[in-house]
């Protein structure tokens, strides 16, 4: 039998039933009272809701959404090439679109963090799906004579998708613990590589089928109300460290206590450092690698640089459908290999994503080696260099979850992002394209010389992936001395 808050009994459980926490554990069956009275029909409604709120559906609908978050995010690059001829702009204006976006992002993430330790966190969740929703389909009227709107139209849209990567895994974190949180972790951060990838493949397909690349914009935001309807309806609000049994916290800390303690947490600083290193590097390549590609095969002469009104969209499907895979497959062989190195070393999720991180530096230092000589080999490099470097996605959200005590965790989340969007993709697409501007200036301009303009600049990317795996390894250093204080706090 089950009861509902206001002592009402709902049909269709039995007294010899058990009723399953939030956390997965089962809770006592509740015998019957003769005070108890049949559910009015909009009782059993609710209660239907309630019984649809489990953690796995849960975890399920927040992956959905941080799927379209990414997917909203990337369509714009599956479509840049056409972007750049319909406004008419430079390398380092069109890179300016993703820098105006991930600027927005990180000053409105701590904002979201601190609502997100204090306030309920799905309606917020809920109310960011639906601002960049509508945002991003406005977007898609802007005529080619107001680029700069369109342009701070991108950075409305970060806003928006702040608050959903600051607060969904805090949810995640309070429905699961242990090697289960790990698990939901990653399947939550596997939409990171797959959103970005299916942005790509959206965008390119909503254009060729609509003969129009504003179509591309126009239907991620049907995805992201129907998300948002989903999170109000069947996402719980979960106490905050119920699954940790660290429930008994009472007094809730000041904003300010909160930022020192994380600035004196050195595995969360390290890994945050770390976490802005892969975010430089995802942001350049998200937004450059597809355009890069198509003026290598201009140059190869397999393919004729684009004076139609459409471009052709081919590098930016294939990219999409790889970082899909990759994205997958880092996920999957991340957590797979963290959870076999737990037994040899507690150590082993900073270890993992250090080594990750240095392996991918080669394969992405090779992309711009072949690239001029082969298609194919560049994408192979692509492939494996991908794979490294998602393998690292989910294990940063897991060593935050052992290394900052749960009342804290929002905030945590969203200056982990805010440092690494500062330190990373804010500014890597505009800095590329700044750089390439820059030495296309040098020379006279050729199809040869754009192609090779941008992979120099794009060689900094290697650079930087090296330096945040050395990051993962002070990370290592001190990652059991904080844990064991979240623990004990």
């Amino acid at each position: 039998m089950c009861v509902e808050s206001d002592g009402c009994e709902i049909e269709g459980c039995s007294s010899l039933d058990e009723v399953r926490t939030l956390s997965g554990s089962m809770s006592p069956a509740l015998k019957s009272s003769p005070d108890l009275h049949p559910c009015q029909p909009g009782h059993k409604f609710r209660a239907a809701l309630l019984r649809c709120r489990s953690p796995a559906a849960a975890a399920g609908i927040l992956s959905f959404g941080n799927v379209l978050n990414y997917m909203d995010r990337y369509t714009v690059a599956g479509v840049l090439l056409d972007i750049q001829r319909h406004y008419d702009v430079s390398d380092s204006g069109i890179g300016l679109l993703q820098t105006v976006f991930i600027c927005s992002f990180m000053v409105a993430a701590p904002i979201f963090g601190y609502l997100g330790d204090r306030f309920n966190r799905k309606v917020i969740l809920s109310c960011g799906i639906f601002f960049w929703s509508i945002v991003t389909l406005s977007s898609s009227f802007i005529s080619k004579e107001y680029y700069w709107l369109f342009v701070l139209s991108r950075g409305l849209v970060g806003i928006g998708e702040s608050s959903y990567s600051s607060i969904s895994p805090t949810i995640i974190g309070d429905l699961f613990t242990n090697n289960s949180r790990t698990m939901m972790l990653s399947v939550f951060y596997l939409a990171i590589p797959l959103g970005s990838g299916l942005g790509y493949i959206l965008g390119s397909s909503a254009k060729v089928a609509a003969g129009d690349w504003h179509w591309a914009l126009r239907v991620s935001p049907l995805l992201g109300i129907t998300a948002g309807t989903l999170i109000l309806l069947f996402v719980p609000e979960p106490k905050r460290g119920i699954v940790d049994q660290m429930g008994r916290i009472r007094t809730r800390t000041s904003w300010l206590c909160d930022m020192k303690a994380l600035a004196k947490n050195r595995s969360y600083v390290f890994s945050s450092l770390a976490s802005s290193s892969v975010s430089f590097a995802t942001g350049a390549f998200g937004m450059w690698i597809p355009l890069y590609l198509s003026r290598a095969q201009v140059v190869q002469k397999t393919a004729e640089a684009c004076t139609k009104e459409i471009c052709s969209s081919t590098d930016s499907l294939i990219f999409g459908v790889i970082t899909c895979v990759t994205g997958l497959l880092g996920v999957v062989i991340g957590a797979a290999t963290t959870r076999l190195c737990r037994q040899k070393t507690e150590r082993a999720d900073p270890l993992v994503c250090a080594v990750s991180m240095l392996g991918s530096a080669i394969f992405v230092c090779l992309i711009f080696v072949v690239a001029k000589k082969s298609i194919v080999g560049a994408y192979v490099c692509i492939f494996i260099g991908e794979t490294l470097l998602f393998l690292n996605w989910a294990i940063t959200a897991d060593i935050l979850m052992f290394v900052v005590i749960p009342t804290r965790r929002a905030t945590a989340v969203a200056f982990q992002s805010f440092t690494s969007h500062l330190l990373g993709d804010a500014g890597s697409p505009y800095l590329i394209g700044l750089i390439s501007d820059a030495l296309q200036q040098s020379y006279a301009t050729s199809a040869l010389w754009q192609f090779l303009s941008l992979g120099y600049a794009l060689m900094l990317c290697p650079f930087i992936i090296v330096l945040g795996g050395m990051f993962f390894l002070a990370t290592a250093l001190f990652f059991l001395d904080d844990r064991e204080k979240a623990e004990k706090q």
